[in-house]
């Protein structure tokens, strides 16, 4: 018998993704504190460093260049050092925690917020400890909801009840085959604002209605809208008047706030038991002064300032406007997010390599799994800190491409 060929095995399996078009390569970026969306990029082939202007990152405002971010996370780093020492429980939790949680409370209007690592790792333990706590839970998940979310939900072992993506009709046809079995069985609808792949937002008021009408508790997944809409930045939820409505609330600091972590409010009862119960939360060192008292910086500015905010939906309609009037293939939809189908794996690659190579603009590819094979696209984001002429570029510069490499973008021709 042969021994396992353990590297030729993964060889194997990177080739595979090779051949598939679906390889994932970084790209060498160094943010240039004050010039966003600029940023120098280093080649991997060792070529020359060159300025290139980015236009798929999270950091929709431009956040985590701003001057109040920059002086508290600086401030917070002299002051108490670089790490928090340790896990929350065992002299992790500092000052700069507290604070952070308190703003995070008033932002959501909610009794309690907890901090955690990163948004993933909020969606994981929250939805987790959630399922398991709850006695025959069933969670109802979106079915594009983010694998944080699904991570979570696996995780908790409790039951899992998929509905197709703001198919409400759907989910209460799922809601009432438990009910019709339990009517008093715990429930959790899970779902997103903001889905970032697609751009689109969800019901949240029907489905706020369905949960009221069947009982069950509301997860709402903000992470590409806070910050973004509301007249605080508390998000979708906000802008719409439902924060009341929801039970738990999911955030990051990683887009909109421009920093690093993710969080949770609602009332107090909830966040405590997940804050008990969550191994992700209890096991994880917590996050370091710089990034806690940045990222409250970020949110207390984004409460009172809508000069960002302006910005970005004036970037966004501009940048929709160009490209529905050369009639590119973008995802109409009502966010932020303006993905542009192209709809094969290596002819997404080439394109933004083209955009990269020919006219120093970085998007990075996005293919399977993240997105449904066939649906390939550039994921776009004008962003508070690109300037009107970039906008214009921008679009100009894909109608160019369209018009020159017809036949590397026939998918979707």
């Amino acid at each position: 018998m042969l021994d396992f060929d353990y590297l030729g095995h993964f060889e194997e399996c990177i080739e595979g993704v090779k051949k598939e078009g679906r390889y994932r390569s970084f790209a060498n970026l160094e943010r240039i504190a004050g010039q966003f969306p600029k940023a120098i990029y280093r080649p991997a082939d060792g070529g020359a460093s060159r300025e290139v202007t980015i236009w798929c990152s999270n950091d929709y405002l431009g956040m985590g260049q701003h001057p109040v971010v920059v002086k508290a996370a600086k401030e917070a780093l002299e002051n108490s050092g670089a790490g928090a020492g340790g896990t929350r429980n065992i002299s992790g939790t500092t000052r700069y925690h507290v604070e952070l949680e308190e703003s995070l409370a008033d932002l959501h209007q909610k009794e309690a917020a907890l901090v955690f690592s990163s948004g993933y790792v909020a969606n994981e333990g929250a939805l987790g400890t959630l399922g398991k706590m709850l006695p025959e839970c069933v969670i109802f998940s979106d079915e594009m909801n983010h694998a944080s979310m699904i991570h979570g939900m696996r995780d908790s072992r409790a039951e899992k009840k998929i509905f197709r993506h703001n198919d409400l009709a759907h989910l209460e046809e799922l809601l009432q085959s438990v009910d019709a079995l339990n009517p008093g069985r715990p429930k959790v609808i899970a779902f997103e604002s903001v889905y970032s792949m697609d751009g689109d937002i969800a019901p949240i008021k029907e489905i706020c209605d369905l949960a009221d009408k069947y009982n069950a508790m509301t997860y709402l997944d903000e992470v590409h809208g806070v910050g973004l809409y509301g007249a605080r930045g508390g998000g979708v939820a906000e802008e719409r008047g439902l924060m009341g409505r929801i039970d738990v609330i999911e955030g990051t600091f990683g887009k909109a706030y421009g920093c690093m972590g993710g969080f949770i409010t609602g009332q107090a009862a909830v966040v405590d038991v997940i804050r008990s119960f969550a191994s992700s939360f209890i096991f994880t060192t917590s996050l370091p002064p710089a990034v806690l008292a940045g990222a409250r910086a970020a949110v207390e500015h984004l409460k009172v300032s809508d000069i960002e905010r302006a910005k970005m939906r004036r970037n966004v309609k501009l940048f929709k406007d160009m490209l529905e009037a050369e009639n590119l293939p973008y995802m109409r939809a009502e966010s932020h997010i303006v993905p542009l189908i192209v709809g094969e794996p290596n002819c997404c690659r080439e394109v933004s390599q083209i955009l990269m190579n020919e006219h120093n603009i970085y998007v990075q590819p996005i293919n399977y799994p993240t997105v449904p094979k066939g649906t390939e696209r550039l994921r776009l984001t004008a962003s508070a800190a690109h300037s009107i002429d970039d906008v214009k570029h921008m679009a100009n510069t894909l109608q160019y491409m369209w018009e020159t490499h017809h036949a590397l973008m026939k998918a979707v021709a």
